[in-house]
């Protein structure tokens, strides 16, 4: 599989198949494709199934393969950031914000990631339920805004204000800080509770989380409707 990744504010990456390869998808994200494409909609595993569903996706699974020669297929963004291509192997598995896995080769799995501390199931907002792309193939998500990439070392940490992180390796832990201070609290903006990443391994930050967005723009919204 071949593949080009073009646009910018809203990207898309355009996968170019040879004959009997196949991409799966979570979603509705596929924009175009060649005839030959073939799809095929099923739920697999019922563990799988549900897994999915409590991470953020369809209980479904979209598998295309290009039938009887060379296909294309293009998926699209869902919103303004970028589409970054992940190589997956077994022993690099990766773990990504909900919503934020887009399209991998059939070779690679997505399952439900659970952190292990229920602080961060509680109030981490994206935090406890994440997704995990294992297996091996490539692999592309949805990031929003613009990214910055992190390489922590062992016990090295980075707070992070939730919804910010998009993606670490599964090397990465994770866990809950509360803001102290009750001033920093009922004045500061921030809400309760920060994000705390734990190395070793890769951390990417986005700059404009659709949740932050969301709650930008409800005040005008509200206004609006009155």
């Amino acid at each position: 599989m071949k593949y080009e990744i073009q646009g910018e504010p809203m990207p898309v990456v355009i996968c170019q198949l040879e004959g009997g390869e196949s991409m799966i998808t979570e979603r509705g994200s596929m924009v175009w494709m060649t005839p030959n494409m073939g799809m095929e909609t099923g739920a697999g595993s019922l563990g799988r199934a549900f897994g999915r569903m409590f991470s953020g996706e369809s209980i479904f699974q979209n598998t295309y393969t290009a039938q009887g020669g060379p296909g294309m297929i293009a998926f699209a963004s869902s919103f303004p950031g970028t589409i970054r291509a992940i190589q997956i192997d077994p022993a690099h598995p990766v773990v990504v914000q909900k919503r934020g896995f887009l399209a991998a080769e059939r070779s690679v799995e997505l399952s439900v990631f659970f952190q292990k501390k229920l602080g961060a199931g509680f109030f981490g907002g994206e935090g406890f339920i994440m997704q995990k792309l294992s297996g091996s193939g490539t692999a592309f998500v949805e990031l929003d805004g613009s990214v910055v990439e992190y390489e922590l070392q062992s016990g090295q940490s980075l707070v992070v204000d939730s919804g910010n992180l998009a993606m670490m390796d599964a090397t990465c832990s994770m866990d809950i800080q509360m803001i102290k201070g009750v001033k920093n609290v009922l004045f500061g903006g921030e809400g309760l509770f920060n994000t705390v990443v734990t190395g070793p391994g890769r951390v990417v930050l986005q700059t404009m989380p659709v949740s932050g967005v969301a709650d930008a723009l409800a005040p005008f919204i509200q206004t609006g409707s009155k």
